[in-house]
């Protein structure tokens, strides 16, 4: 019977996610690192007592995280998350609509507990409490897939929502932020030998410890994750909502780019 109620589950939210406009080309090659060899020096060099001093006081500071940080404001709270590099086509089009105030005053449209919290329909805006939301922005020109094997749908993950057009290519404008739940290993087993593809040490770790949504890896683009803010995402999610799951009060949202 869980076996049954798991796939069950799967395939449910799936088809809901599909039902929206909530991106699949070939995944983007991983990031190569260059390192570059020291030669070797030809005569042994003598440490003094200062440059031992100086060895001492050195220490290796880490890379600044250069990506673009967002803050969205909602009626429940404040998100901070921050967009991912290697997707740049995401990136790029969340920036430009986020510097031409697209997103404020638009509503979270669709919110599932244990599963993610969705927005972006322009026709949200000013909608009155019974216009049926979610399919706002399909005229627009999609984006192409930009699958990320590092980036899955751990608990706070961005992501971009899609129609189910084969390509798997994402809506110019609708998003969801994933609040998710917790899997067993003998769950995440179940999925695999659902979907034909094996999750990750990283995954399994992330899916186990702090949830997420393991079933649409692979099917949506994932592009930036959550900073802070965890439990607005899990305030949202748990809101009174109708039948079509859009909230019974309206959550306004606004996003601005953080300096």
């Amino acid at each position: 019977m869980k076996r049954i109620f798991l796939l069950f589950l799967i395939s449910f939210s799936c088809a809901a996610l599909f039902a929206q406009t909530p991106v699949k080309t070939k995944p983007a090659a991983k990031p190569v690192q260059k390192t570059t060899v020291a030669k070797p020096v030809s005569k042994p060099v003598q440490k003094t007592t200062a440059t031992k001093q100086v060895a001492k006081t050195v220490t290796k500071v880490a890379p600044k995280d250069k990506s673009i940080r967002l803050k969205l404001t909602t009626d429940s709270g404040v998100i901070i998350f921050k967009l991912y590099d290697s997707t740049p086509l995401h990136r790029d089009n969340f920036v430009k609509l986020v510097t031409a105030h697209f997103y404020d005053s638009l509503l979270f449209h669709r919110v599932i507990p244990e599963f993610m919290v969705q927005g972006g329909d322009p026709s949200s805006k000013n909608a009155t409490p019974s216009a049926m939301l979610g399919s706002g922005g399909g005229d627009m020109e999609r984006i192409p897939a930009e699958f990320v094997p590092a980036y899955f749908h751990k608990k706070g993950a961005l992501a971009a929502a899609r129609d189910n057009n084969p390509e798997k290519k994402s809506s110019a404008v609708q998003f969801y932020i994933v609040e998710g739940k917790k899997y067993s290993n003998e769950e995440l087993n179940m999925i695999e030998q659902q979907q034909g593809a094996k999750f990750s040490a990283e995954q399994r770790l992330a899916y186990t410890t702090v949830g997420g949504t393991p079933f649409l890896d692979k099917n949506y683009t994932v592009f930036g994750e959550t900073l802070s803010g965890f439990g607005v995402i899990n305030k949202i999610a748990n809101a009174p909502r109708d039948g079509m799951n859009r909230p019974l009060g309206d959550i306004k949202m606004k996003i601005e780019i953080i300096k």
